[in-house]
């Protein structure tokens, strides 16, 4: 199965913590889910977005990443493409997009049957559904909050890759529907000024920063993923 993202404006989504689980890129996702979880003792942390401050800075591979190693567990788990307006997890699972998540809040499907499996044990997929001229009154819907509530009585973790954060107000309007948002910043790419700005949004947006991502940094030839707790 292919497990390369294809969509011409974002760089290809890599799950290599399904390809290669022993590679060292991989401790590194597993040790973003440990600080998930000590995060979860004082207070519920299933509904985890995803985002970044800017375009490509590796939200999406993240997200998908933390979404297999989650499942590898043991645990229930589903990843939420909530990226209406560049969706990448269907092209990274090599799934069908004529429905998913827009097709639900539109009320066209239900949950049941927009659900798509995976051949990772443990993990589904509800892809972002046909793009839609409106995504960000979507978002803010009393429908996605049907939505997440009937994941979260089904998952132990619900993950959502959403937009970047700097770039339009959607992953704000779902993050305080979730409980904490995890922020991905590149190594030489993101600049600290937007990384603070993204902070200061997130904040607003009145949920919980769990952390930074910090991607791309080259060790051994290969992409080094670093996560700062808050």
């Amino acid at each position: 199965m292919s497990r390369k993202l294809k969509h011409k404006d974002k760089k290809p989504v890599n799950i290599i913590a399904h390809n290669n689980p022993k590679s060292p890129i991989t401790e590194q996702y597993r040790l973003i889910r440990t600080n998930i979880q000590f995060s979860s003792i004082d207070q519920e942390m299933k509904t985890i977005v995803v985002t970044s401050s800017e375009p490509n800075d590796g939200k999406s591979t993240t997200a998908a990443n933390l979404a297999v190693v989650l499942a590898q567990e043991g645990k229930q788990v589903v990843l939420v493409d909530a990226d209406l307006r560049k969706p990448a997890v269907h092209y990274a699972f090599n799934l069908s997009n004529i429905q998913g998540l827009t097709s639900v809040l539109t009320k066209q499907t239900n949950l049941g049957k927009a659900i798509a499996k995976t051949d990772v044990p443990n993990l589904d997929i509800l892809t972002s559904g046909p793009i839609p001229p409106n995504p960000t009154e979507l978002l803010n819907s009393k429908a996605i909050e049907i939505a997440i509530a009937e994941l979260k009585g089904t998952y132990d973790y619900i993950i959502v890759d959403t937009p970047p954060v700097l770039v339009v107000a959607d992953s704000q309007v779902v993050a305080n529907r979730c409980d904490g948002v995890i922020l991905v910043v590149a190594s030489g790419k993101t600049n600290k000024q937007s990384a603070v700005k993204a902070k200061e949004l997130i904040t607003k947006a009145n949920t919980t920063l769990l952390g930074v991502v910090l991607n791309g940094i080259d060790m051994d030839t290969s992409n080094y993923y670093y996560y700062h707790s808050q």
